[in-house]
């Protein structure tokens, strides 16, 4: 028998399964993004961190002819990621594996790009900073996208809900340059990011199997989620950062 965590992370996933992205975002906000990363070298390499079933490593090697080396935990995503490169023949250029982004193992300085779109909060805006620099080539940039208060005082539903995990927009601003990066550009995800996000999760939420383990919990707090957008969506949003190391000694 599963135990409860076991099976409410089981529903979650069940839940997750089949959708094109894993948070908000768009391909429209993937290129954007990555236009403020500046010219990429001729075949970058680009390490996805988080990369989920892969909506960007699948645009990254089709549009930038990146060589990406995308990296999830959940070995399903992973092949999901994997039938969708071959369906468009970008085998060749994505290697999905299976792996840990708080314990990377690729030598310093190993890519051009590290993209992460809403996977940093997993390990913590901070953390991913201090360890994700030392991954990049010189000239590299660090681009990823990341929630947080984009007014001053939130609504306490909206702080309770969120309990302590976010910051301003300023303030994880001002956590990059501490951590030795230039910001080359702030975008906060417009609206049309969350629908696409929430519209295909909404309705594998109706369509659900209550009776499956785990399953009625986590529905309900998918729709809560949902639901707290609507009523406070003005006091928070996902924000891409684009990041580059200062180099040591300027």
């Amino acid at each position: 028998m599963l135990s409860d965590h076991d099976a409410s992370l089981e529903a979650f996933f069940a839940l997750h399964h089949g959708l094109p992205r894993q948070s908000p975002g768009s391909d429209a906000t993937t290129r954007h993004l990555l236009s403020l990363a500046g010219p990429p070298p001729d075949r970058p390499r680009v390490l996805d961190l988080g990369c989920g079933p892969g909506r960007s490593a699948l645009l990254l090697a089709a549009e930038a002819g990146a060589r990406v080396t995308a990296v999830d935990l959940h070995e399903p995503f992973l092949d999901e990621l994997r039938t969708a490169a071959e369906a468009r023949s970008l085998s060749a250029s994505i290697h999905a594996v299976h792996g840990d982004m708080g314990e990377l193992p690729y030598p310093d300085g190993s890519f051009d790009l590290v993209w992460a779109e809403g996977s940093a909060y997993l390990i913590g805006f901070d953390t991913a900073l201090r360890a994700w620099r030392r991954l990049l080539a010189p000239g590299g940039t660090l681009v990823l996208t990341h929630c947080s208060w984009t007014v001053e005082m939130p609504s306490d539903r909206a702080r309770a809900f969120w309990d302590g995990l976010l910051r301003t927009t300023a303030e994880d601003t001002r956590a990059a340059r501490d951590a030795g990066y230039e910001v080359l550009g702030t975008v906060l995800l417009p609206e049309s990011d969350w629908h696409e996000y929430y519209r295909p999760l909404a309705a594998h939420a109706d369509a659900a199997d209550l009776a499956r383990p785990g399953m009625a919990q986590a529905v309900a707090d998918t729709r809560a989620e949902i639901a707290l957008r609507r009523a406070h969506g003005g006091e928070y949003g996902y924000v891409g950062h684009v990041l580059r190391p200062v180099a040591d000694g300027t």
